[in-house]
């Protein structure tokens, strides 16, 4: 799930030391951070064009004139020289550096630091920053520098705090422990998938869209667009400006006893897909819950609201299945959503 959801493109001997848990989630990252990394440098690091004012003896690129008739004018054997010059200290290498030094000082295994030390004596040229000033915004991932896209996102897992805790031990120094929300992680991997098996359909998966407001100031009139309480449905799946359908994922387990008529469904949760259905005028709403062991991906339940055509569907996704198995299934809820409904929700 963190190597689609994250898309850390993760390779086969990390997803199999997942798999066996013989050491913590946390160094099976770092170790494959480590290994990539070094792999990566060995072929090359990338490199972008800076532009240096420096005075020389002899003319490098263009003459700065304002410069060479202020600060050089008692110095005609030193030109004011403008050029652009092509190095490896870049945002994205100054964040690889930064890595490297950080995640020595917490990994356990000895094989990694090694790797580690390496790494930080090739990357001994660039500069090294805190973490708090590390330049994530400026890096600008492009045809150049393409192949490091997977590392650039597993250095953020591991440096930022967009998917993890850190914290501080008293006489110790700063720790570090990735706690991942499951209810995010979960959408975010469904979404992925989702928008893979769609692939080609015409369908567009958003995941965290929508953002139309529920209320606004009542003049009496009939009120197009809100102001307040804004919305984020979990996925909506859109055909130009239609909106086909919404999904809400919920990490959650379902009852299994057959006389629960709501199926273990939060209150809650139906009255926040209500209002989708109003805001986003659209018929076709699900809840998708993980499944339990053992259980497929299906639908579990569908319901109809009260005063309206709307359909309410509750499902499963077995997490525990083959990526692509997973996408398959879940391409198979939607088609048959699209069977039962009016909408024009094909699948290809």
């Amino acid at each position: 799930m963190l190597d689609v959801a994250l898309g850390l493109d993760l390779d086969i001997g990390a997803e199999a030391a997942i798999a066996r848990q013989k050491n913590t989630l946390l160094e099976i990252l770092i170790d494959a951070f480590a290994t990539r990394l070094l792999a990566e440098v060995r072929r090359g690091l990338p490199r972008a064009y800076r532009q240096c004012e420096e005075d020389l003896p002899a003319l490098r690129g263009r003459l700065d004139i304002t410069r060479q008739f202020t600060r050089n004018a008692v110095r005609p054997d030193r030109l004011a020289c403008r050029f652009d010059q092509l190095e490896a200290d870049t945002p994205l290498m100054r964040i690889m550096a930064a890595a490297t030094v950080f995640l020595a000082r917490h990994t356990r295994s000895l094989a990694t630091r090694r790797t580690l030390d390496e790494l930080r004596h090739a990357l001994a040229d660039i500069p090294l920053l805190p973490i708090t000033r590390l330049p994530w915004q400026a890096v600008r991932i492009d045809r150049t520098n393409r192949r490091w896209e997977a590392l650039f996102r597993l250095a953020r897992l591991l440096l930022q705090r967009d998917w993890q805790a850190t914290h501080h031990q008293a006489k110790a120094p700063e720790g570090l422990t990735l706690l991942f929300p499951m209810n995010d992680l979960f959408e975010k991997y469904i979404a992925v998938l989702l928008r893979r098996a769609l692939a080609g359909s015409g369908i567009e998966v958003i995941d965290q869209g929508g953002h139309r407001a529920c209320l606004g100031s009542f003049t009496g009139g009939h009120l197009e667009t809100g102001e307040v309480f804004r919305t984020k449905p979990d996925i909506m799946l859109r055909r130009g400006r239609e909106i086909l359908a919404i999904i809400d994922t919920k990490w959650k387990k379902l009852s299994l006893d057959p006389l629960d008529r709501k199926h273990g469904v939060s209150q809650a949760d139906v009255y926040q897909l209500m209002a989708y259905a109003r805001l986003y005028q659209t018929a076709e709403l699900m809840l998708l819950y993980p499944a339990r062991p053992g259980q497929v991906c299906a639908e579990r339940a569908q319901f109809g609201m009260a005063g309206g055509s709307e359909r309410l569907r509750i499902a499963t996704a077995d997490v525990s299945l083959d990526e692509k198995d997973l996408a398959e299934a879940l391409k198979v809820l939607v088609m048959a959503s699209a069977k039962a409904s009016p909408l024009p929700l094909a699948v290809g």
